[in-house]
Formats: C-alpha cells, sequence, structure tokens
C-alpha cells in the first residue's frame, strides 16, 4: 500500500532532533510497509503529491510503542501474594509457602494453547495503546519442555494479531525445584541442554538472567552469557535490582543490550554502561508494586549520557502491568523522566534495547511505517494522563 499521511502533527523521535523532533502539519509518506520521507507537508517532493492521501486532521503522530521487557507467557497468579503482603506477610513465608513457584508449576501444567489465550488478553491491551512491538522473555518453567511451549506461543503472536515480537530466553531466572541449593548444576543444564536447543529451533533473539541473591551470582551469569556469545546470541541482564550486585558493569562487559531494573547500580556500572552502549530500562511497574524506595540513578544515568528506556516488566508477580502509558507517567512521576525521555524510552530507546533501532522506533526515511496517531495536542499528554488511553490509530506495517 502507498499513501502519503498528511496535515499532522509528527513527533519523529529522532536522535537529535530536538525533545520530540517535532514537526507542525508533517507528511510522511508510506511505501509498501516502511517510510520513503517525512517532513513539513509543504516540502512535500513532488514525486509523492500524486499519491494517495490520507489527512489525520491535525492529530498527533508517533512512532508506535515498543515495549522491551515483558513476561507476558504465563499461567497462573499471585494474587494471594499481594494480599499476604498487604496483610504483613514477610517476603520470605510469602517465597516459602509457594512464590514464584506456583507460577512455574502452573505455567509447566498449561497447554501451549492455555498460555497462547492469557498471553493474548495481555497483549491485547498493550495493542490498544498502541504497542507495536513486544519482547517477550521465558522463565517460567525452568525446564526444557516448558521454556520452549513458551517461546513457541511468543513466536507464534504475530499469527495471531498484528505485532512484532522478539523472545528473550530466561531460563537463568531462578533455580528450578530438581536442582535446589545446586545452582551451578542447574546452571550447567541450562549452558549444556537448554539453551542450544531452543537456539538450534530458533527460538532465541536474546538471552537473559537474573543477578541478584537467590538467583545466579557474577561468575554464573557470565558463564551463561560467554555461551550465548558463542552461539551469536546478544544478552540483556537483570541487574542490580535488590542489591549492587555490580550487574551494570557485568552487562557491559559483555556488550549487553541492556541492563534492567537498576536500582542500586553505582558510579562504576553508570560509567561502564555509558562506555559500552548498554540500554538502562527502567521499569517503575516493579517499583510501584514492590513498594520500593530506591531509585534508579536516572540523574547519573542522564548525566553519563546512558540512553534510557521505560517497560512495562508486565508479569505474574512483581508487575502486574498491561498499560505502556501508564509505565511512562510512573516513570516521570516516580522516577522524574522527562515526558520527552518517557516518550523516547518507549520509541527510539526501546527499539534499541531490543536491537532493532536500525528498523523501527523513529519516524524517518528508510524505517517500519509502525505508527500511532494519537487524539492530543502536545506528546507530553501521553505520559501526563492517568488511565486515559488517546490512541486513535495504530498503524503497523503501513496498515491501520
Amino acid at each position: 500500500m502507498t499513501y502519503v499521511l498528511t496535515r499532522a502533527r509528527l513527533a519523529t523521535m529522532t536522535a537529535g532532533g530536538g525533545a520530540y523532533g517535532l514537526i507542525e502539519d508533517g507528511a510522511v509518506a508510506v511505501d509498501a510497509g516502511w517510510i520513503d520521507w517525512v517532513g513539513p507537508r509543504a516540502a512535500l517532493p513532488a514525486a509523492y503529491q500524486r499519491w494517495p492521501e490520507w489527512r489525520v486532521d491535525d492529530r498527533l503522530v508517533t512512532p508506535a510503542l515498543v515495549d522491551c521487557h515483558t513476561h507476558l507467557v504465563f499461567a497462573g497468579e499471585r494474587v494471594r501474594d499481594f494480599e499476604q503482603r498487604l496483610e504483613g506477610v514477610r517476603e520470605e513465608d510469602i517465597a516459602a509457602a509457594g512464590g514464584v513457584g506456583t507460577v512455574v508449576a502452573a505455567t509447566r501444567a498449561a497447554s501451549q494453547h492455555t498460555l497462547l489465550d492469557a498471553a493474548l488478553r495481555r497483549l491485547d491491551r498493550l495493542i490498544a495503546e498502541g504497542v507495536g512491538t513486544v519482547e517477550v522473555k521465558s522463565g517460567y518453567g525452568l525446564d526444557l519442555d516448558t521454556e520452549r511451549r513458551m517461546l513457541l506461543v511468543a513466536r507464534h503472536l504475530p499469527e495471531h494479531r498484528a505485532i512484532r515480537e522478539r523472545t528473550t530466553f530466561l531460563g537463568a531466572r531462578a533455580v528450578a525445584d530438581e536442582y535446589a541449593g545446586d545452582a551451578d548444576g542447574y546452571l550447567d543444564f541450562v549452558v549444556r541442554e537448554v539453551l542450544p536447543a531452543l537456539a538450534d529451533d530458533g527460538l532465541v533473539d536474546a538471552v537473559d538472567a537474573c543477578l541478584q541473591p537467590g538467583a545466579f551470582d557474577a561468575g554464573q551469569v557470565a558463564r551463561l552469557f560467554a555461551a550465548a556469545q558463542t552461539l551469536g546470541l546478544p544478552v540483556k541482564l537483570h541487574a542490580d535490582q535488590l542489591t549492587n550486585g555490580q550487574g551494570g558493569a557485568l552487562a557491559a562487559r559483555f556488550q549487553a543490550l541492556s541492563a534492567d531494573h537498576l536500582e542500586h547500580l553505582d558510579d562504576a556500572g553508570v560509567a561502564a554502561m555509558a562506555a559500552a552502549g548498554t540500554v538502562a530500562v527502567l521499569l517503575p511497574g516493579a517499583f510501584y508494586s514492590s513498594g520500593a524506595t530506591r531509585r534508579p540513578p536516572v540523574a547519573r544515568l542522564r548525566a553519563a549520557g546512558v540512553a534510557m528506556a521505560v517497560a512495562t516488566d508486565c508479569n505474574a508477580s512483581s508487575s502486574p502491568l498491561t498499560s505502556l502509558l501508564l509505565a511512562m507517567n510512573m516513570a516521570c512521576t516516580l522516577f522524574r523522566l522527562t515526558p520527552a525521555e518517557a516518550l523516547a524510552g518507549t520509541t527510539r530507546i526501546a527499539a534499541d534495547a531490543l536491537g532493532l533501532g536500525g528498523e523501527l522506533g523513529t519516524l524517518e526515511d528508510g524505517k517500519r511505517a509502525d505508527l500511532a496517531i494519537w487524539d492530543v495536542d502536545h506528546p507530553a499528554e501521553l505520559a501526563y494522563r492517568i488511565g486515559f488511553n488517546p490512541l486513535h490509530e495504530r498503524i503497523l506495517g503501513g496498515l491501520a
């Protein structure tokens, strides 16, 4: 399909283009799902003036949003854990009574159809708010069969919805019950059997791990990352959320696409991430739901030039969040990002965090025609409003 989208206020989100890369009364020429030209309508080249015109009546147009950190595929819920926290039950007692193990058990027992149906319900909420690309992690299986089933579901999402997906293997999320007390033994299983098999199946776009007490230490994560790089897979890391485990520095050492959470990131980690170009993915939903008080060092990340993305972290426990717009608002109100940073963090920088910056995340020539059209006067409204969805229309690959 070929057309020119006109009479639009464009937030191009290009690097170096000002806060939003705004173009008043702009035009976007779209050809076969790709952007062919972007600029002021008055400067539209003659060749495009013969193309069909799609007027959007002065609405705001941005790149379609990118949710670069989710755990969309799982079965079971941890609602009782939420209730117990409010009743004053200690976290260690909640964990001893089942904790995340209840979700692992439910996910292992669920069929592929059941997992797909549940994931689509969550995904529909994101799509309704203008999300065009979503990253989906495994990690609620902790065995080969379930991890494969989760990643297959993620791969099949575009067959059921107009969405772009990236899959991340998070088998090193926790130690499986079968290996209780033997984290090294479980990691051996992951490195030697699970990861190679899933990579051979073509189900893995990146490899993630949890570096935190009760999960895996730096040496174990480094071993997994080395195995991933041998397979030609990029890495990312759940880092420095609960304690300072020097996760930011470890992620940077392996040229990670991103380091995520980062509430306890230290100055050395900030410097290392800046040097490596590793994106900081901020997850305010988990911060809010867990009642955390220590915030990611946003001012230091900003000063060092570390790019900051924002994501929902939609999961079964710490962030049951399916609104990227609300995550943007939280990133501003809780972490003190600017609205422009929040929008960049869910478009251009989120795409970079998935290794897709060359394809999407901005409105410019040669990018995919993944767009969101909004009923707002200014792009800051996307982060300002709470519980309000101003999406007028979402376009994926040039198609509404």
